[in-house]
């Protein structure tokens, strides 16, 4: 398989969880702000890192729904970007969150591509632990713009960082769903 079609598996199962959870709760992610996202994802790649540590769980949940986690609020930190949070969670329906959904992991999978092009998939050498580092990286980075007010002098917004952290994330789900 290429890594478009990798990818496009991945996000499939990360897409199908998304909707999954879109049911059970409905668009109850829509209250929140930008800081509690990247919190959010801060917990999931956090708890990544301990498990790639520690080498075990007590809680029944590994590595990999950890990264679907990441991708999941990532697309969700986009769509909150572009349409800000809500003051309750009904403004959004089913059908529009998971429009959105499509749309952005689109645009997240370009981006990809082009790097990919640019870096000749050098993240297929790479270490899956190194991903997670990379997020947090991202997550730390992300923290300081918004700590900023956003008024970076030569740094990618936080849309940026949210796209990078999925794609790592995906990384790290494509490595572990399709060993070399």
């Amino acid at each position: 398989m290429s890594t478009e079609e990798q990818f496009r598996a991945v996000l499939a199962e990360c897409r199908e969880i998304f909707a999954k959870k879109l049911h059970d709760y409905g668009a109850a992610w829509r209250i929140l702000r930008i800081p509690s996202l990247t919190d959010q994802l801060y917990i999931k790649a956090n708890r990544i890192r301990s498990l790639e540590l520690k080498g075990e769980a007590k809680v029944d949940e590994g590595i990999r729904p950890e990264f679907i986690g990441i991708v999941n609020y990532a697309v969700i930190g986009l769509i909150q970007l572009e349409h800000g949070f809500a003051e309750k969670p009904d403004d959004m329906t089913v059908e529009q969150a998971m429009a959105e959904y499509d749309r952005l992991s689109e645009k997240t999978l370009q981006l990809m591509l082009r790097k990919n092009h640019d870096y000749d998939e050098a993240w297929r050498g790479m270490r899956v632990s190194s991903y997670t580092d990379l997020i947090l990286q991202k997550i730390f980075r992300t923290k300081q713009i918004e700590e900023l007010d956003g008024a970076t002098w030569v740094s990618e917004g936080i849309d940026a960082n949210y796209m990078d952290m999925m794609n790592y994330a995906v990384f790290g789900l494509i490595k572990l769903t399709f060993p070399d």
